[in-house]
């Protein structure tokens, strides 16, 4: 996704004041907020990064994910905007959908341990290889941040083995294929030129479809 929503890197967009000792969630509707999106298997990053600019820079965090969660209900048909206007469902359960219970959602807060023995593929790349970033301009969402596209990094390491999270403008997985995952080190000055520190670098989580030789 190119455009504000893709904020890495980016300069004078303010100082980060962190805050002390920081609450889990600033107001109940926050809470609310992130429990429906466990329940919505259907939530889309995708509709994040369709909100409008303007609107985008002024929300805070949990207005996105509730902007995000009303597109995402109304096209998956579990609501309309009437209903989400009133707050008051019209015409009973959608048909083949799961009502999900509070168990079922705190399954989805924290989910069992894994059991299932791991994938193994053979990675492409080693540690203290020269890559390059692909310099790709998706539709949908990807976790490849555009200011990594096109520049020169040395791998790190390699982690495990995942499939990738990139969707598609519905939200549905670009390609699930597991891959390797490299921890890529990019200079700062590959990244923002003569004017950043020569000693500074970045270490970024890659998958290896994001990365071609250099």
């Amino acid at each position: 996704m190119n455009g504000i929503h893709d904020m890495g890197g980016m300069q004078n967009m303010g100082p980060v004041r962190p805050e002390k000792n920081e609450p889990v969630f600033h107001a109940e509707w926050e809470r609310r907020v992130f429990a429906l999106d466990m329940a919505v298997d259907e939530t889309n990053r995708y509709e994040i990064e369709l909100i409008p600019p303007a609107d985008y820079l002024r929300m805070s965090y949990y207005e996105k994910w509730l902007t995000s969660l009303i597109e995402t209900l109304k096209k998956a048909g579990l609501a309309t905007s009437a209903e989400i206007e009133s707050g008051k469902a019209v015409g009973g359960i959608v048909p083949g959908r799961h009502i999900y219970s509070v168990a079922d959602a705190l399954a989805l807060i924290v989910p069992p341990p894994e059991t299932k023995a791991p994938i193994a593929a053979a990675p492409r790349f080693h540690a203290g290889e020269r890559v390059r970033a692909r310099n790709i301009n998706p539709v949908g969402h990807t976790r490849l941040p555009r200011y990594l596209r096109a520049k020169l990094g040395t791998i790190e390491r390699t982690w495990e083995v995942e499939s990738l999270w990139d969707r598609d403008t519905e939200g549905r997985p670009v390609d699930n294929t597991p891959q390797p995952v490299y921890s890529v080190r990019f200079d700062a000055r590959e990244l923002w030129g003569e004017q950043a520190n020569p000693r500074d670098s970045v270490y970024v989580d890659m998958w290896e479809a994001y990365l071609e030789p250099s």
